[in-house]
């Protein structure tokens, strides 16, 4: 089966088929249907360690996971349709489908702040919302336009004095001198840059959003109300899962980034030192500074009643629900708490 729509959770016990072991234990396990936001690499390297050490199997749970990518459904979409039970998605989407009429709740937050931002060369450096005015962006799309454009609006600069050159997914145009700075990922496109031969800081610069004055939390974990509400004891052993897997891919970055290579994303080609390094690069993203003992996966009410919605404001977002009315941080609090 292919991987790029299906993986499915490695079946307890070694030399067991998946099926017999699914039928055998399915009145003590509860299916959950994951869909990530991107493929299948390292980003989701807790997915990957909790299928292969049967952490979610331990946990009562039979997860079905299915990567996403430029050519997937949104999954803001498929859970709206009823396809999938927890979904992946980024902060201005999530409260788009929530204005549309979709009973939307957000239950954890994977990256504390987003990995987000723009990519500029020696010559021209981007390191201020100031220095975007006048500026072309390379950008892939309407999301990063609205994050360029509403960190101008929260820096009170005027939000459409800049021109956007439509970019795919290489930073190459940028050093081609084809725009002045270029939407991406610290975990990602910087990396390519440095496999270029160039040096961050020296040749070229990152800014993430959130330096720019743009804070979010990045891959939100999301499900339907109702769902929650029949299956909230199987999403806490869900998530517990999740830290769980994810410390063990703190002690040892080569682990996730194997198992994506040569297995979970073996139809990707990914490369295995690039990988590791995008391991090593999201770190600081998941527990801010690298404090040690923050709390993985945690939603904080006030940072999305304050920054982050002013950020939405500020692209004229106004009609907001209350705060406490689409997100639900117990979750993960208990989670934490049957550790």
């Amino acid at each position: 089966m292919d991987r790029r729509t299906l993986l499915k959770a490695a079946a307890a016990g070694a030399g067991l088929s998946a099926l017999p072991v699914r039928a055998l234990f399915a009145q003590d396990t509860t299916a959950l249907r994951v869909q990530l936001g991107w493929i299948a690499n390292v980003e989701y390297g807790d997915h990957w360690i909790g299928l292969e050490d049967g952490i979610f199997a331990d946990a009562g749970l039979d997860v079905t996971v299915t990567p996403g990518g430029p050519n997937a459904p949104d999954p803001l979409t498929l859970v709206a349709a009823g396809n999938t039970d927890i979904g992946y998605t980024s902060w201005l989407p999530f409260l788009d489908a929530i204005g549309l009429g979709n009973d939307y709740v957000m239950i954890a937050a994977r990256m504390q702040s987003s990995p987000l931002g723009i990519i500029s060369l020696a010559q021209k450096p981007i390191l201020t919302p100031e220095d975007i005015i006048g500026s072309r962006i390379l950008a892939q799309g309407p999301a990063e336009e609205t994050a360029i454009q509403a960190t101008l609006g929260l820096a009170g600069l005027p939000a459409d004095d800049w021109t956007m050159v439509p970019a795919g997914f290489s930073p190459e145009p940028l050093v081609a001198g084809d725009g002045d700075g270029y939407t991406a990922f610290a975990t990602n496109q910087t990396i390519t840059l440095e496999q270029m031969g160039l040096v961050r800081d020296e040749d070229f610069f990152f800014k993430s959003f959130d330096e720019l004055g743009f804070p979010s939390y990045a891959g939100i974990v999301f499900v339907d109300r109702a769902f929650l509400e029949a299956n909230r004891p199987a999403l806490v052993a869900y998530l517990r899962s999740l830290i769980k897997a994810w410390q063990v891919n703190e002690d040892d970055l080569t682990y996730a980034p194997r198992l994506a290579v040569e297995k979970y994303g073996a139809d990707y080609g990914l490369d295995l030192d690039q990988q590791i390094r995008q391991n090593e690069l999201q770190m600081p993203f998941w527990r801010p500074e690298g404090a040690s003992d923050y709390k993985l996966l945690q939603i904080d009410p006030e940072k999305i009643g304050g920054p982050m919605y002013a950020a939405a404001r500020a692209t004229g977002r106004t009609e907001l629900p209350e705060v406490d009315t689409i997100i639900d941080p117990s979750l993960v609090e208990e989670a934490w708490a049957t550790l």
